[in-house]
């Protein structure tokens, strides 16, 4: 418990004012989580992320990561958008695929591809929801609903939980706690509404929660039926305590996108 405070304490250090200040140094960090994300779930799968395939998986996860502006500024001349070189780097894998007389099978390539996308646009939008006119409000909101909807699962499901919500994924999580987590989401955001500018009412804040709430803990969830299936306790180690990127970021991968999809930012 005292190294997970630590840590806690030290990263907490170190986020907020990457995330108030914005700019490169976010976009640096960025680019560090997803690619250290990346990294992670390679080694799952026993993947070399120094591999050929891996490098090329790492180029094309830095395209999806890269703002819109910059993207636009520096490839504006090759008249291509991300998802032609997506399509591009497909091409390239199924390539090495038969280079490597299928040493590299179809199967690697789906891994790297899903891999590339869920943490690529995750961290993407990580990006441009600070870059966002309200930016800043709107990352605390994430940051704050989830920590909410984490700290409430833990409590009220430790306190009332009887039913278990996934036990063949993650065995600790109960019905309860999952409630519980909503409503501590609830109860978050609007405080956060009544004292900060999110620009939408009361209500609107409550559904959008609820939906980011709910879908922060399939985050949660996908992330840990990845672990059970490779038999991986955490997704890495450069969190003492806490485990890798994954393992913090994994909620968070799915809202802020959400945010982006729900029009809130």
């Amino acid at each position: 418990m005292k190294q997970r405070i630590i840590t806690a304490i030290i990263f907490v250090a170190v986020l907020l004012p990457l995330v108030i200040f914005g700019g490169w140094p976010l976009m640096l960090l960025a680019y560090f989580l997803g690619t250290v994300a990346l990294y992670e779930l390679l080694r799952m799968k026993k993947m070399n992320i120094f591999s050929i395939p891996g490098i090329l998986s790492l180029l094309i996860l830095w395209l999806l990561i890269m703002p819109v502006e910059q993207y636009e500024n520096i490839f504006s001349s090759l008249e291509m958008d991300k998802t032609d070189i997506l399509l591009v780097g497909v091409l390239l894998l199924l390539t090495y695929s038969v280079v490597s007389k299928n040493r590299f099978t179809y199967d690697d390539i789906a891994f790297m591809l899903l891999s590339i996308i869920y943490i690529g646009l995750g961290f993407h939008y990580f990006y441009e929801t600070r870059d966002a006119e309200n930016g800043l409000t709107l990352i605390f909101y994430s940051l704050f609903i989830i920590w909410a909807t984490d700290s409430g699962a833990y409590f009220v499901g430790k306190s009332l939980g009887k039913r278990k919500l996934w036990p063949e994924i993650s065995p600790n999580k109960t019905v309860e706690g999952s409630i519980g987590g909503v409503v501590c989401a609830i109860v978050v955001a609007i405080l956060f509404g009544l004292l900060t500018d999110l620009g939408e009412s009361i209500l609107q804040i409550t559904l959008i929660t609820i939906v980011l709430s709910v879908f922060g803990q399939i985050g949660d969830l996908a992330e840990s039926a990845f672990k059970r299936h490779y038999g991986v306790k955490d997704s890495g180690k450069l969190l003492p305590g806490h485990g890798g990127v994954l393992d913090r970021f994994d909620s968070l991968l799915f809202v802020w996108p959400l945010l982006h999809l729900l029009q809130f930012v």
